[in-house]
């Protein structure tokens, strides 16, 4: 398996330069040259992680790997009940949120690689809440990295910023960006694009974010045993959902893909008339859709104009897509109040606390008839962020044992203005060149 840039400008890739890399050198987001497709689905999750990563070029012999991945977690890939719906809680991995899943996998990929080279790498991410500490979860102390995590400051919960900035390993750093999500996002491919020192992303920029979550939409819809099942994803940058496009893509039995969002509507709109602004971010109670630039709309975009380059360059650039088929995607977005009463409305009938992003998605798969079994993609642990849940339902989340205390702790973060260049500044002056 080789790997292309969506702008066009590299080709014949493989799997280990996408993996150290992160964003392709034409600032294009790296896609597999071929779609692979599934002849079978192992037994156990992380032997299906594994030969999901085998598929797209990682290699042999990562079932071992897979398996330390996915040790720390309290509960896999587990389905819950929610009336005639069916929940895919991806928010019990070491930091309760859906992005440990890919992470985990991502850090030991990554620390393979340059412990068998012998070098050493500085990873950058940005994050709207959840990247940043499942990344540093995911690399926390080792020798192979140091990794630079930038939030937008004073734009996400408490809980997701002190997940983040107490850990004391002396590999992680924390910037918070006085801006938004969209800026630090901006930041760190700058500074990818610039390459001053070798550097790698975490983010979904990063082929390898998404091709770790393949698997947990492979192996639900599997466990659905449907002939055809509707997949409703809350959304931000659009890297989860189009992992479950590319899983249909693959051959899982997907029918439509519901995507929710908040007012930050960008994905919406994308699919209503193909145009993509960036507009001013409205800060909410849903943080990690907190952004009007989902950059993996970039990978679906290449799909949509027939894998052309430049076509697809002149898109993300301003140009938009004035006549989008949206195929199997629609669109939904909700108010901060639409978000609290569906939380509210959760609680009242079926006792259960969700976050306000998985509200979301249950929000959006209200919409039309139900007529194939419907997972909703639960995305983090409601105890991330407690003020909504209490404002919510009148009753605090129980709050699980590795968050427990986590407000005594220091807090380790610098705030930098938001601009490249103070950046740069901080990652000589703390890293070295």
């Amino acid at each position: 398996m080789r790997y292309v840039s969506t702008r066009g400008g590299a080709a014949g890739v493989p799997f280990e330069d996408v993996l150290l890399e992160g964003l392709a050198p034409d600032g294009g987001l790296y896609v597999p040259e071929t779609w692979p497709a599934f002849d079978r689905i192992p037994g156990s999750y992380p032997d299906l992680v594994a030969s999901v990563a085998g598929l797209f070029g990682a290699g042999d012999g990562l079932e071992d790997l897979a398996v330390d991945a996915y040790r720390g977690f309290d509960r896999l890939v587990p389905i819950t009940e929610l009336g005639d719906r069916h929940v895919l809680e991806l928010f019990w991995g070491p930091t309760y949120a859906f992005k440990d899943y890919a992470l985990q996998w991502l850090g030991r990929l990554l620390d393979r690689t340059l412990r068998r080279r012998s070098e050493r790498l500085l990873v950058i991410g940005a994050t709207s809440g959840d990247t940043g500490s499942a990344a540093i979860a995911a690399v926390a102390g080792l020798a192979s990295m140091d990794i630079v995590v930038l939030h937008p400051h004073d734009r996400v919960s408490e809980v997701q910023r002190r997940q983040m900035t107490t850990v004391s390993a002396s590999n992680v750093h924390n910037i918070a960006i006085e801006g938004t999500f969209d800026d630090c996002q901006r930041i760190v491919k700058t500074l990818l694009a610039r390459q001053p020192r070798p550097m790698s992303s975490v983010n979904s920029i990063n082929w390898v974010r998404v091709m770790g979550q393949i698997p947990y939409y492979v192996y639900a819809v599997a466990a659905l045993d449907a002939d055809e099942v509707d997949v409703v994803v809350p959304t931000g940058n659009f890297g989860n959902v189009y992992s479950a496009w590319a899983a249909k893509r693959m051959g899982a039995p997907i029918r439509r893909l519901i995507v929710g969002t908040n007012v930050n509507r960008a994905t919406v709109r994308f699919f209503e008339d193909g145009s993509i602004v960036a507009g001013s971010v409205v800060p909410t109670i849903a943080p990690a859709m907190d952004i009007q630039i989902p950059s993996n709309l970039e990978r679906l975009v290449f799909e949509l104009v027939e894998r052309d380059g430049p076509r697809t360059a002149s898109v993300i650039g301003g140009d938009g897509l004035p006549h989008v088929d949206p195929g199997p995607f629609e669109g939904h977005s909700f108010t901060d109040a639409q978000i609290l009463d569906t939380m509210h409305a959760v609680y009242e009938r079926y006792g259960t606390q969700i976050d306000p992003h998985t509200a979301v998605a249950v929000a959006a798969s209200e919409s039309g008839s139900r007529q194939v079994p419907t997972l909703i993609v639960g995305t983090a642990h409601p105890a991330k962020f407690p003020a909504a849940v209490f404002e919510a339902t009148g009753r605090r989340p129980a709050v699980p044992s590795r968050l427990a205390g986590i407000e005594d702790l220091e807090e380790r973060f610098s705030v930098l203005p938001a601009s490249v260049e103070a950046v740069e500044h901080f990652l000589t002056w703390k890293i070295g060149e």
